[in-house]
This record gives structure tokens, C-alpha cells and sequence, in this order.
């Protein structure tokens, strides 16, 4: 005689989670933002104790030079440190950062297919970052690994690197009743 676990019964209180949530963290872009931090306030040390003697232009173009880039550097990192994905019953929703920009907004209807990528690289998009690439499409690449790519009505796929992303393709497939395969229904 066999003996089975008993599973839980599912009773129609229980409904499929409405929202699903990812997120992608890269620290190795803290130290990025470091280096901008850095060369932000050598701009600053330069413009307020200066004892150049060779004239004011030199002076200010250092001083200009050093906090623009400390400025790209450091906002430029900080944009793509992580990235949260949420997903309900109408759109995918992408923020980056902190303050959550750049920001994308794909609505459900638009995706005829969305498939698991099991490794996704900062190499195979150019960096990192909000990368287009015209054979490849769009995609938001904030770390090396699992990503969520959705091919879109008009051709074209968007990928964004997330943690669990198996699941989020599964969440997407289930709300847009597409098979297991990633295939639209009835091809």
C-alpha cells in the first residue's frame, strides 16, 4: 500500500497572485559611482582652494572637466544600480534606480510571446545599462544572469535582466494564455 501526501485542496477562494514582482541589483556599480563621487569633489577642491598661477582657463576648464564627468559618472551609475519589474493584469512595468527612471511601460496586449533567458550579458548588449541594438532589440541590462525577454507585436523583443524571471515569464504566458512553449496560441 502506497502512501500519498496529502496535498492542499484549492478551493475557489484561491485565486492566481494579481502582480507579480522582480528585481536586479548590481553592486559592482556603487563603485562606479564612487569614481564620479571622486571626481566630483576633486572639481570642487580645485574651484574652491586654487593656486594656479597659469591663468583662470586652465583652472576652469579642470574644474569643468572634473564635475561633469564626476556628474555623468555618478548619476549614470546610480540610474542602473537596479531595476524593479512589476507586472499585473495590463502592463509590464520597468523602473530604474532609484527614483525609478528610465522608466518603460509595455502593455500586455503588445506581447505575442515572452520566453526565459537563462544567461543574459552586459557583453551581449554593449553594457550596461538601457541598451538598444538594432538585430537584438531593447533591453534593460543591469547584471549578468537570468533575464525575461518578451517578444512584441510589431517584431521587436525587449529583455530586462531580473531575479526570478522564470516566474515572471511563467505570470505573463498565464495572463496572456499563451502554451508553455512560448508560441502564440493557434500558430
Amino acid at each position: 500500500m502506497r502512501d500519498h501526501p496529502r496535498e492542499p485542496r484549492h478551493t475557489g477562494a484561491d485565486s492566481p497572485p494579481a502582480v507579480w514582482t522582480g528585481r536586479a541589483t548590481n553592486r559592482t556599480q556603487w563603485v562606479l559611482a564612487a569614481a564620479g563621487a571622486a571626481c566630483l569633489a576633486l572639481g570642487i577642491q580645485l574651484a574652491v582652494s586654487s593656486t594656479w598661477t597659469s591663468g583662470i582657463a586652465p583652472l576652469l576648464m579642470s574644474v569643468i572637466g572634473c564635475m561633469a564627468a564626476g556628474l555623468l559618472m555618478l548619476f549614470g551609475t546610480l540610474a542602473f544600480v537596479n531595476v524593479a519589474v512589476r507586472v499585473d493584469g495590463d502592463a509590464l512595468e520597468v523602473r530604474c534606480g532609484h527614483m525609478g527612471l528610465p522608466r518603460r511601460r509595455i502593455l500586455l496586449t503588445h506581447v505575442v510571446g515572452a520566453e526565459f533567458a537563462p544567461r543574459v550579458t552586459p557583453r551581449q548588449w554593449g553594457g550596461w545599462g538601457y541598451r538598444w541594438r538594432p538585430e537584438q532589440g531593447t533591453a534593460v541590462v543591469v547584471r549578468r544572469g537570468e533575464g525575461l525577454v518578451l517578444r512584441l507585436g510589431d517584431g521587436r523583443t525587449f529583455t530586462v535582466t531580473v531575479d526570478d524571471a522564470e516566474a515572471g515569464v511563467r505570470f505573463i504566458r498565464d495572463r496572456l494564455h499563451l502554451p508553455a512553449t512560448g508560441a502564440p496560441a493557434g500558430a
